[in-house]
């Protein structure tokens, strides 16, 4: 199959952003993962050889470089506070604050799962792969996917459902 860098980045970067994302939680970072997903899968475009989709490949790709990201990070020293001092205020600190204990609790949820459970979920619910896809990018199967999926979503359910709201 002939591809050019422009119709596979077309096709591709939503969805590897989207993934990219799922796992950073952070837009700038994501951004710049992505493209440097592309950059490294266009050098090494001869060497995709079919057997997986090329989402799942960029993924492949995506997943490895944010890796790379973190163990950089472990060896880095952390922000001084004045290099936190451009940051604005909410519009609504109350919205806001309800918006962070709600993802928190997820956070925290999912903290609770497997590394592969989190995994199938971020793919499935923020890159929107198919769970053939997720398989091929975790090396399994589309019905290991599929049952992995749905069991991760069920104990998250419980784990949200089951902790009592205040306020």
């Amino acid at each position: 199959m002939a591809w050019n860098g422009e119709d596979i980045y077309r096709k591709h970067a939503e969805g590897v952003y989207r993934y990219l994302f799922s796992l950073c939680g952070e837009a700038d970072t994501a951004e710049e993962l992505t493209q440097e997903t592309f950059c490294q899968a266009l050098k090494g475009l001869g060497t995709f050889r079919g057997d997986c989709t090329p989402g799942s490949w960029l993924c492949a790709i995506a997943k490895r470089l944010w890796y790379k990201e973190l163990e950089r990070r472990r060896r880095t020293v952390p922000l001084e506070d004045e290099s936190l001092s451009h940051l604005t205020a909410p519009d609504d600190p109350a919205a806001e604050l309800e918006l962070r204990d709600d993802r928190n609790a997820l956070y925290r949820a999912m903290r609770g799962l497997s590394p592969e459970t989190r995994e199938v979920l971020s793919l499935r619910l923020a890159g929107e792969f198919s769970f053939r896809e997720i398989g091929e990018i975790l090396g399994r199967t589309e019905v290991w996917a599929r049952v992995r999926f749905y069991r991760g979503k069920e104990e998250l359910m419980r784990k949200l459902g089951g902790k009592e709201r205040h306020g």
